[in-house]
């Protein structure tokens, strides 16, 4: 972190933590959370834009975990890469030190902690969604020993429509910004990639296992939880 940008910063985080107070605290639904990423966009765009390259290239990156809690896979898995994207960063899916997975995300202090706001908060919201979608006609439905794979394609539809509409939300932003004519993206991205370099990490993607059987019935019913609110860029133009 750079000297002339840590006042910023603070007020960044502050209002991050202003944002959670009103939606992961008490509990989001999946449009709250959309909502609240496009707002939290902007406060990221209008920080980094008040940023010189120079503070840019001078800014040290860091890393910012995200705890599950959990040994096994979450839904949040399958719009993590899309969050990150979003943010501008890198991230890897890791254990801890008790066996559990967690995510780090790495790139520039603002970033990354959009990036960890931005999966808590989604996470909350597919659990949300989940609960409201389990006493739902639809969902009654399913005989009992069908309800754990209604539960797991509801939340991996769900996550794939929130990813999709994360991408579409990034284009546009990017799309605003390269209107400016200042290629704040590739700065970015060239001081994260040379950061990973310095300290020797090198990701590597994993290939997908084996398609999943899935409930259509009730995946199709987690798309329309993430398709359920209309979306804006973070910044538009003046």
């Amino acid at each position: 972190m750079t000297v002339g940008d840590s006042s910023a910063f603070d007020k960044l985080k502050a209002r991050i933590q202003a944002l959670r107070a009103k939606t992961i605290d008490n509990g989001c639904t999946e449009g709250e959370a959309l909502a609240a990423a496009a707002k939290v966009a902007e406060l990221l765009d209008r920080y980094e834009l008040s940023l010189t390259d120079v503070e840019i290239r001078e800014t040290q990156c860091e890393e910012r975990v995200y705890e599950t809690h959990l040994r096994k896979r979450i839904p949040i898995d399958e719009c993590i890469g899309a969050i990150a994207a979003f943010c501008d960063c890198r991230v890897w899916r890791e254990k801890n030190a008790a066996g559990e997975a967690r995510y780090v995300f790495f790139g520039l202090p603002a970033d990354v902690e959009v990036a960890h706001y931005l999966t808590e908060l989604i996470d909350g919201a597919v659990r949300a969604e989940l609960g409201r979608y389990k006493v739902s006609a639809g969902y009654k439905r399913f005989m009992h020993q069908e309800r754990h794979l209604a539960n797991a394609s509801f939340t991996l539809g769900m996550c794939a429509s929130i990813a999709d509409r994360l991408v579409t939300m990034k284009a546009e932003r990017d799309g605003v910004l390269q209107s400016s004519g200042r290629g704040l993206m590739v700065l970015k991205a060239a001081v994260v990639d040379t950061e990973l370099e310095r300290l020797g990490l090198k990701l590597r993607t994993v290939e997908a296992g084996p398609g999943r059987f899935i409930s259509p019935d009730a995946y199709d019913a987690g798309g329309a939880a993430g398709e359920s609110v209309a979306l804006n860029p973070g910044i538009r133009r003046r």
